[in-house]
C-alpha cells in the first residue's frame, strides 16, 4: 500500500523538528558549559591596576607577570586578591578571584602568569601551561552576558 504525500510530510516535519529540539539542547549544554566557567567583570575583579598613567583599569598591558602577593579580598570573604608585576614595576595588576577559582589553580606567591586583551574582555592564565583560567569580561559585555530567566 502506498504511503501518502501528506502522511510523508508529517513524518518529515516529526523528524525535522526531533532534529532542531537535539540541536537546541546541545546548545544549550555548551552555552551553560561557557556559562559556568570563570568569569567576572572589570569593575569586580580589577583593582587598581598601576600600569596605566590614567589608572584607568582597563589599561592592561598583554604580556607575562608574576604574582607578588596574595591576601584576602577587602570585604568579600569569596575573593582572593591577587597581585601581579610584569618586568616593568610600573605595569602591576590587582585582580580579585573568586575563592574557588583560585583553590583550584593552587597559585602561589612566585608563580608565573599571564594577562592577554581580547576585543570582549582580558584572558588570564598560568605561565606554565598558557591556559586561560579566568576572564574579565568587559564591564558591557558583562551585563550583556548575564543570566536572565526565560519563559516559553
Amino acid at each position: 500500500m502506498p504511503v501518502s504525500l501528506p502522511f510523508r510530510l508529517i513524518v518529515a516535519a516529526g523528524a525535522l523538528g526531533l532534529s532542531l529540539f537535539a540541536h537546541a539542547e546541545s546548545f544549550a549544554s555548551s552555552a551553560s558549559s561557557a556559562g559556568s566557567a570563570s568569569s567576572g567583570s572589570i569593575s569586580d575583579s580589577l583593582n587598581g591596576s598601576s600600569n596605566s598613567s590614567s589608572g584607568d583599569k582597563r589599561k592592561v598591558a598583554d604580556g607575562e607577570y608574576r604574582i607578588i602577593q596574595i591576601a584576602a579580598t577587602p570585604d568579600r570573604a569569596d575573593r582572593t586578591r591577587i597581585t601581579m608585576q610584569a618586568n616593568d614595576p610600573a605595569q602591576r595588576i590587582v585582580l580579585d578571584l573568586p575563592q574557588t577559582t583560585f583553590d583550584k589553580q593552587q597559585l602561589a606567591v612566585g608563580d608565573a602568569m599571564y594577562a592577554q586583551n581580547r576585543v570582549y574582555g582580558i584572558e588570564f592564565g598560568r605561565g606554565d601551561t598558557h591556559q586561560p583560567f579566568y576572564l574579565v569580561l568587559a564591564d558591557e559585555w558583562y551585563g550583556e552576558l548575564a543570566s536572565r530567566p526565560v519563559s516559553l
